[in-house]
C-alpha cells in the first residue's frame, strides 16, 4: 500500500455534512486543507455552509494555518464525483450499521486502494463496518468528540483486516490537523471515551433516581470538582497527587487498590510513565498552574439568561 506523506495530504472528502461532519470540514479547513463535502439531504449545503461560517470565528481564535480559506470548501451531492482525486475520506454519515456498511463498500469502490477511509462512528466495530469493503485494510474508526471542529481528542480504531502502516498513518494524519489521536489496542463497539461516559451517566442518573441531588447539581458536581482536575489529569494520575509525597503508591498504602489485582503495578508503572518521576513540588506547582487558568477563564451558563 503506497501511502502519501501525511504532511502532503491537501484534499480530503467529508462525506455526511451533518454536525460531526461539518465541524471536521471547518477544522480541516482551518488547517489550509480544501475540503470536498457530500450529503444526499435536501438543504444539506446550505446547512453546511451556515455550520462552517459558525464555527469559523471559534477557530480564528484557536488560530489558523496560515493558508486556511473557508472558500476551499466545494460541495457535491454525487458521491463518485466527490471522491475523485480524495488523498482521505472521513465519513461522518448517520450513526446507522446497515447504512454506514453500505456506504463504506460504495466509498472503496470509487477510490484508488492507497486511500485511507476513516468512520466517524461513535458505536460501531471497524471490522463490521469495512465488512463489505474490497480493501478493508485501509479502513479505520477516526471517532472525534463533539465539537469536532474543537476537541483534540479522536479514537483512532483499527479492525482484524486493518493494516499496521494504515494505523501509523491516521495517527500521523490526525496529529498534523492538530488532534490528539488515541490509538485502541484492539476494537471494541463504543470505544473508549463513550465507554467512559455512560459509567458517569448511568451513577447520574441513579443518584437522582434516588432522591440525592437533581441532575444540576450532578453538573455542578462535576464541572468544579473532578471535572476541573479531569482537564488535564485522568483518574488514575489523580490517585499521584492525593497520596502526598507517597504519590500513588503513598494512595495505594493508605485507601488500597479497589482495581483488579493484576493491574495495581500496572497503574503505577503508568504513572510513573506519566510524571517521568518529576517530584511532588514539581507536579502540585504544575497542577495550580492548570487550575487556575481554568478557573479564570471559565465562563459559567447563567440559566436565567
Amino acid at each position: 500500500m503506497n501511502l502519501p506523506d501525511p504532511a502532503t495530504v491537501n484534499r480530503v472528502v467529508c462525506v455526511g455534512a451533518g454536525t460531526i461532519g461539518a465541524g471536521w470540514a471547518s477544522l480541516f479547513l482551518s488547517q489550509g486543507l480544501a475540503v470536498v463535502a457530500c450529503d444526499p439531504a435536501d438543504g444539506a449545503e446550505d446547512r453546511l455552509r451556515t455550520l462552517v461560517a459558525r464555527a469559523w470565528p471559534s477557530l480564528d481564535a484557536l488560530g489558523l494555518a496560515a493558508d486556511a480559506d473557508p472558500s476551499k470548501l466545494t460541495f457535491e451531492a454525487d458521491l463518485e464525483v466527490a471522491l475523485d482525486g480524495a488523498q482521505f475520506v472521513q465519513e461522518s454519515a448517520p450513526d446507522h450499521r446497515d447504512l454506514k456498511v453500505e456506504l463504506a463498500e460504495r466509498i472503496d469502490r470509487y477510490l484508488p486502494d492507497d486511500v485511507v477511509i476513516a468512520s466517524s462512528s461513535s458505536t460501531f466495530l471497524p471490522s463490521v463496518l469495512a465488512s463489505r469493503c474490497r480493501v478493508p485494510a485501509r479502513f479505520i474508526v477516526g471517532h472525534p468528540f463533539t465539537p469536532s471542529y474543537l476537541m483534540p481528542l479522536v479514537e483512532v480504531v483499527g479492525g482484524d483486516a486493518t493494516a499496521e502502516p494504515v494505523m501509523e498513518w491516521a495517527m500521523a494524519f490526525y496529529r498534523h490537523v492538530g488532534k490528539r489521536p488515541l490509538r485502541l489496542r484492539r476494537e471494541i463497539e463504543r470505544y473508549v471515551s463513550n465507554r467512559l461516559q455512560s459509567v458517569v451517566r448511568k451513577e447520574i442518573d441513579s443518584l437522582v433516581a434516588a432522591g440525592i441531588c437533581d441532575y444540576h447539581q450532578a453538573d455542578q458536581a462535576l464541572i468544579y470538582g473532578p471535572g476541573l482536575r479531569w482537564a488535564f489529569m485522568g483518574p488514575i494520575l489523580g490517585m499521584h497527587f492525593t497520596g502526598g509525597e507517597g504519590g500513588i503508591r503513598g494512595n495505594i498504602a493508605h485507601f488500597g487498590w479497589s482495581g483488579p489485582p493484576e493491574l495495581e503495578k500496572v497503574a503505577i508503572g503508568a504513572v510513573d510513565e506519566m510524571t517521568g518521576n518529576r517530584d511532588a513540588d514539581t507536579l502540585e506547582r504544575w497542577r495550580d498552574r492548570n487550575l487556575i487558568a481554568l478557573l479564570r477563564a471559565l465562563e459559567p451558563l447563567d440559566p436565567s439568561v
